[in-house]
């Protein structure tokens, strides 16, 4: 189990190492020069040499990527000096004359625009991005478990092709156009009847009360960003019901005389859930990274936000760091899940 857990985090790691690489080059085709944003119009050439040189930008495109990678990478070569030991900590394991090879938690650099730390930044929005996912995944496995046991109870009734037909539109739309047609339509021309707002966070300050939770203002992007994971579920739930409920033993257990209701809750549902809960399992990295234009349209403070704003003010460092970070969630996640599969099952170890 070690060496398939070590295998799999070092393949984690070339993942990572190549959507580094991938959005390192990808940025330098944007229009636009974060220098000049950051030095203004007026400012001369020395300044912006100065700018440049401070930021490493003025050395050539391997060696800033080579640089980039080193600060990102846990094993690294670093300065042994007080500057380098305040910059990047760790623990030193090899002297190299005035550097040192250090073990150490990966430096996303510091943001061109606010000079903040990078993982400081992410870390503020990780937190909105983390429950807006949640709750989105909740809404999605809560209703469509349920719609999908009704369509497999049902099979061709007019419920079950209105709630296929619904499923498949909710696959088909793209979440962007739905966060929008969601926001407009209930956050700005119903909203005196929903109550619900087109913007908000999940905390709001009152001068007189302080900060209190308003869970109202998650409603309409959880539901935006989860439409996608309930159709999917729903058509799930409805195939493994039905699958469930052609096997002998439902009809044995129905022919013991035992009520419909203990028959699907007791017995079908809990085997057809199996493969839902494998979805379900996956889906939750992939709505954070997903709630990027959700978060967006909603002026929701998460990830997206801050990720989206930093790409309009060429803010490279976040933008690489945003990236990093749910790439790494995507491999923390299916390292989990394949470290869960090798347990319950010997052959993917061996595999």
């Amino acid at each position: 189990m070690l060496s398939f857990v070590l295998r799999r985090l070092g393949q984690g790691l070339l993942i990572l190492a190549g959507v580094a690489c991938t959005v390192f080059f990808l940025f330098q085709v944007l229009p636009g020069d974060p220098v000049a944003l950051l030095a203004g119009q007026r400012s001369d050439l020395a300044t912006r040499a100065a700018i440049a040189a401070d930021l490493g930008l003025n050395e050539s495109l391997p060696v800033q990527l080579g640089g980039y990678l080193n600060d990102i990478s846990p094993l690294g070569v670093h300065p042994r000096d007080s500057a380098g030991v305040a910059k990047y900590g760790g623990v030193t394991l090899l002297p190299l004359g005035t550097k040192a090879v250090v073990l150490k938690k990966p430096y996303l650099r510091r943001s061109f625009q606010s000079n903040k730390a990078v993982l400081s930044i992410l870390l503020d929005h990780f937190t909105g991005t983390l429950w807006l996912a949640l709750a989105a995944m909740l809404l999605a496995a809560v209703l469509g478990i349920a719609f999908g046991v009704v369509a497999a109870l049902k099979p061709h009734s007019w419920l079950d092709r209105a709630l296929i037909t619904t499923s498949v539109l909710g696959i088909s739309v793209p979440s962007f156009v739905a966060g929008i047609l969601i926001a407009i339509t209930f956050g700005f021309y119903w909203s005196s009847w929903t109550g619900l707002n087109l913007t908000g966070q999940l905390y709001e300050t009152d001068p007189f009360t302080g900060r209190h939770l308003v869970l109202r203002n998650l409603v309409l992007p959880a539901f935006a960003l989860g439409i996608r994971p309930l159709a999917v579920i729903t058509q799930l739930t409805r195939s493994s019901m039905l699958d469930v409920l052609s096997q002998d033993y439902i009809r044995t257990a129905r022919a013991k005389g035992l009520s419909g209701y203990r028959t699907v809750m007791g017995h079908a549902l809990k085997n057809a859930l199996n493969p839902v809960v494998t979805a379900v399992s996956g889906w939750l990295a992939s709505l954070m990274a997903g709630a990027f234009f959700i978060e967006y349209i909603f002026n929701w403070k998460g990830l997206g936000t801050v990720t989206l704003r930093a790409v309009e003010n060429l803010d490279f460092p976040v933008v690489m760091g945003s990236t990093i970070f749910i790439a790494a969630l995507f491999v923390l996640v299916n390292i989990a899940v394949d470290v869960l599969y090798a347990l319950l099952d010997p052959r993917v170890r061996l595999g």
